[in-house]
């Protein structure tokens, strides 16, 4: 599928939330979600990446689908990925996936919970995070209209009323017990509830829980009042309460670690702080996923048709925004930490996560690829800023393939929007130190520089204005090429040598965005008495702009763009800015 073909496509959709699928032949190579469908579809004409390129490319043809909020399309791109295991998605293969409520299209149609729609007339709506409420939201619905959810089987060639007519969750069409267009008006009533209107639902409840009351049928009463919160709160009415830290007592601790191809997900699960549960989870992830990736398409897809704790803790920010949202939606509480006893956690979970981190036979391999003695102790160096506002720079160490947390450093730095100049004064800190002795740890074996060659020769300048004599290469993300003083090398991603730089590197990032954040968090404080601009829309708006001086820069037209914020809270940005 060519540019203009994609366009041309794109222009064809509805400007409204929902998923798109890009095939190839009967295939589905891709599932997206987008807040605005044609909007999202136009941008991969041209495409952010050469692995996405490969995909427009391969692709001739696009579906999608229509959701009511953003936060349906996440949940239905999750089941999408898990029903069809897209080759360019972060793929969790268990068979977990959302519920959604389907109005078959019979003669009487049938209300049912279900997670595989019957594609042929059904009327479907979801998908829902929490069964359990569906489940009581189905069972008002049928004991308020008197919708059947017997099969088709039960249902054909009644002579007499089932049980469930008995005890009020149907009408009863099976027997004639009532007729076909007054049951297609209860039907009509159903689905318009299930489309947003709750009081379709809500009012009749309500007026059955006073009438209870005042009967002084207290227990009945208190029953439907716990439905009618079921119900109010079914489309989102109660999920933006934010559960604080003391009420946490779930928490699912969450470490990833990218190797080729495949990753590994290790979670610890902690019930009133204790330790209770340890698994890990193997993905198949597109080549070129970081673990910010990975996490960001983990969470969704694990959390079908399981509890969501009340805080998450996290080894890296999962790169999807819809996802953070969505937790802060549900009032999960999301952190990186870094340090005390949370750090701690994380740490563990990543070791469980790099299970074979300090194979002895990789970090061999490593140092006889580079043509080193030893490649036992590595330093990894990062610079993270924001158009070089809250500059920083992190310095960690691997030894024996494995994190040393104890030797980690990190520096705040001059700010200017230059890689390579901050790479530099990064790498000539610590080389400086080294010279000078002051710097405590022992020399490495190795230096590895997040970067290609820009950022490699930055920081080996840095070492001869110093004078430390220590290797250096440079691992380039987008292509996975390690760029040494002698050339380069395309090693193959199941190479274990390259897993032994690519968790060097990915932990030097974490660490630098994690501090990063730290500061622009510190910054945005700048917005707290902005009227209009809660805590998830200053979220946004970093997301969006980066950093306080982007946000200053951008066009009025651009700050209204931002979900959440519209011409008074435009005027007030100005003014506070």
């Amino acid at each position: 599928m060519d540019a203009a073909t994609v366009r041309e496509r794109a222009g064809e959709l509805p400007r409204e939330p929902g998923v798109y699928q890009f095939l190839e032949g009967e295939t589905v190579r891709y599932v997206g979600k987008a807040v605005d469908l044609r909007a999202r579809v136009r941008s991969y004409a041209d495409p952010r990446s050469d692995r996405i390129g490969r995909m427009v490319e391969r692709a001739d043809a696009l579906d999608f689908a229509v959701t009511d909020t953003e936060t349906q399309a996440l949940l239905l791109e999750a089941n999408l990925i898990k029903r069809y295991q897209p080759r360019y998605n972060v793929r969790l293969k268990d068979d977990k996936s959302y519920p959604l409520v389907q109005v078959t299209g019979h003669e009487f149609p049938q209300i049912e919970i279900t997670r595989d729609p019957d594609r042929t007339g059904a009327t479907v709506f979801g998908p829902f995070t929490n069964k359990s409420t569906v489940e009581t939201v189905v069972k008002a619905l049928r004991e308020t209209y008197g919708i059947r959810g017997c099969s088709d089987h039960k249902f054909a060639n009644r002579d007499r009323p089932c049980l469930d007519h008995d005890i009020g969750l149907c009408t009863a069409p099976c027997t004639d017990e009532i007729g076909r267009e007054a049951y297609l008006d209860d039907v009509e009533s159903v689905e318009r509830f299930l489309g947003g209107e709750v009081d379709v639902l809500a009012r009749p409840l309500r007026r059955e829980m006073e009438a209870a009351a005042q009967n002084r049928e207290f227990e009945r009463a208190a029953n439907l009042r716990d439905r009618l919160e079921a119900v109010e709160s079914f489309h989102g009415g109660d999920a933006g309460a934010i559960s604080s830290p003391t009420d946490e007592r779930t928490v699912d601790v969450l470490g990833a670690a990218v190797e080729g191809e495949r990753a590994t997900v290790a979670r610890l699960h902690s019930e009133r702080g204790q330790l209770v549960d340890r698994d890990h989870h193997s993905l198949s992830v597109p080549d070129g996923d970081d673990a910010a990736a990975v996490l960001g398409g983990f969470i969704p897809q694990f959390y079908a048709e399981r509890e969501l704790p009340d805080a998450l803790l996290l080894s890296e920010r999962p790169d999807d925004a819809d996802v953070l949202d969505w937790l802060d939606a549900e009032g999960v509480g999301t952190r990186v930490p870094g340090a005390g006893r949370e750090a701690t956690l994380v740490d563990l979970a990543l070791k469980n996560a790099r299970r074979g981190a300090g194979d002895p036979d990789e970090l061999r391999a490593l140092a006889d690829a580079l043509s080193l003695p030893s490649a036992e102790r590595i330093e990894g160096f990062d610079v993270s800023h924001a158009q070089g506002s809250s500059v920083v720079g992190s310095n960690v160490v691997l030894v024996g393939g494995s994190p040393e947390k104890r030797d980690y450093r990190r520096k705040k730095l001059t700010e200017k929007n230059d890689d390579y100049a901050n790479m530099h004064d990064l790498v000539r800190w610590r080389a400086k130190r080294a010279v000078e002795g002051r710097d405590e740890r022992p020399d490495p074996d190795l230096l590895l520089i997040d970067g290609g060659e820009g950022q490699l020769d930055a920081a080996r300048e840095a070492l001869t204005d110093i004078g430390w004599d220590v290797p250096a290469v440079g691992l380039a993300k987008a292509e996975e090429i390690v760029v040494t003083p002698n050339g380069t090398y395309n090693w193959p991603n199941d190479a274990p040598h390259l897993h032994v730089l690519q968790r060097v590197r990915d932990e030097a990032h974490r660490f630098a965005v994690q501090y990063h954040q730290t500061l622009r968090d510190d910054v945005s404080t700048a917005l707290d008495d902005v009227s209009g601009v809660g805590p998830q829309t200053r979220r946004k708006l970093f997301r969006r702009f980066g950093s306080l001086d982007g946000i200053r820069a951008a066009s009025d037209a651009e700050l209204r763009d931002v979900d959440g914020i519209g011409e008074k809270t435009v005027t007030a940005l100005r003014r506070r800015l």
